[in-house]
């Protein structure tokens, strides 16, 4: 059933997509009189079609789910070359370089609208988020070096106000990623604290693997709630020692536990060893002997009892207008980061298995389905911002490497030989191949 479900959220997420995709170029070729013979939700063998319209273009569903593609008037191609002379004015290669320009960035442009159209519906619906107050830190770690302490609350990053985890991630990778300081603005664990500053040193931001746990890496943990007995599991070591639901958990062997973390980390490392669990319950404080089991799987601690471990959330919304803005402003600080993550593979400074394939994107997919409605429209606004960055990449065959080509035009005054675009066009494909090749092999690596 897991199958089906990231199967279908994978096809529901990419398949609206490249529709919207091709929407874009079948509207604009279209007001640019372009004659559309076939539009094709697909690729491969059609399998269903009917004909609408004055132009009785061919709407068609093919074999292959993945991809489409609209078919002009063409006179490149004999399949789609004009037959009579009335059609000639309408044919693509006959029109003007912009209009031209404008029926190819259509397509990636329709991607970019439609994720600012998701984002600006998110933020105006409002989306609950863990907030960013932070959990005590290891003295050791970068963020505690510099000042921060648990319990206070990070309002900013270089300037730019944060309200969420992921905004406050998001303007780390990004700091992380230009190799720059980051000033972090805080205020205390009170509401109504004097904010304060802390810089992470631009040295600590470059060394960091943007691909991994960034704020791991530096000693930022959400904030957790202090550690209460939610459930007592019968016949566990938590029921035999006493404990009861509504228990706070205070201390372990006389060492203050600070939340829910501190304490299944506590409980794993002690696996056959009795343990001195402090409780406040009610007015009374209760100390109370707990052996956590040995976990015959992981060889872990057990004790059977759920602990409240859920962070502390904030509800991240705005007005229409608002909405819009943070949308389009999150769409291309969105592209603008990706492009610079291409920039940093090609010179080396980025691993090229940061490059996925429809694997990853199919398991993500799956778990933000069943994460809820609100993470599965951010991530697919998230694959249409990447759907349009990838097509205006420079690579023949893509709708980017066409843009080149019209640029080119523009500059010179003449079409691009044809001979030149033919082995263009062999080398992009091979090019494409490749990347495809490498993208599901690093998706098969994580997989297994």
């Amino acid at each position: 059933m897991n199958l089906i479900h990231t199967v279908l959220a994978f096809l529901l997420a990419l398949g609206p997509l490249i529709i919207f995709h091709e929407l874009g170029h079948y509207a604009v070729a279209r007001l640019c009189g372009v004659k559309v013979l076939r539009f094709s939700i697909g690729m491969g063998r059609i399998v269903w079609s009917r004909r609408f319209g004055p132009d009785q273009t061919e709407w068609a569903i093919s074999a292959l789910p993945i991809g489409g593609y609209v078919k002009m008037l063409d006179a490149r191609d004999p399949t789609t070359a004009p037959t009579n002379d009335a059609d000639l004015p309408r044919e693509f290669t006959r029109q003007n370089v912009w209009k031209r320009i404008a029926i190819v960035a259509a397509g990636p442009i329709a991607n970019f609208i439609l994720a600012i159209a998701l984002m600006a519906a998110l933020f105006m619906h409002g989306k609950e988020e863990p907030g960013t107050r932070l959990r005590p830190m290891a003295q050791a770690s970068v963020v505690y070096q510099a000042g921060v302490r648990g319990g206070d609350v990070v309002t900013a990053v270089n300037g730019r106000p944060v309200q969420s985890w992921t905004e406050l991630r998001w303007e780390l990778v990004r700091a992380a990623i230009d190799k720059h300081a980051a000033e972090l603005t805080l205020r205390g664990p009170v509401a109504d604290s004097a904010p304060y500053r802390a810089v992470l040193p631009a040295d600590r931001m470059a060394a960091l693997d943007v691909d991994g746990d960034i704020l791991g890496a530096l000693g930022m943990q959400m904030w957790r709630p202090r550690p209460t007995i939610e459930k007592v599991l019968p016949d566990g070591p938590a029921a035999r020692a006493g404990l009861r639901q509504g228990d706070l958990v205070t201390a372990i062997d006389g060492k203050p536990v600070v939340d829910g973390i501190a304490f299944i980390e506590a409980v794993r490392g002690a696996a056959g060893k009795p343990l001195q669990v402090g409780v406040l319950r009610g007015a009374d404080q209760v100390v109370l002997p707990v052996t956590p089991d040995r976990d015959p799987q992981s060889g872990k601690g057990i004790v059977k009892a759920m602990i409240a471990q859920a962070p502390e959330m904030v509800t991240v919304q705005a007005g229409p207008l608002d909405a819009v803005a943070k949308g389009a402003k999150r769409t291309w600080e969105t592209s603008a980061l990706t492009v610079k993550m291409i920039a940093k593979m090609i010179v080396g400074e980025v691993s090229l298995k940061n490059v996925t394939g429809p694997i990853t994107i199919a398991d993500v997919a799956g778990q933000t389905a069943r994460s809820g409605v609100e993470p599965f429209l951010e991530f697919i606004a998230f694959i249409s911002i990447s759907l349009g960055v990838m097509n205006l990449l420079p690579i023949p065959v893509l709708d980017g490497g066409h843009l080149l080509y019209y640029s080119l035009e523009v500059l010179t005054g003449r079409p691009l030989p044809a001979r030149i675009g033919e082995i263009a066009q062999r080398a992009g494909v091979g090019l494409l191949f490749m990347l495809m090749a490498l993208a599901v092999f690093n998706d098969l690596v994580r997989l297994l």
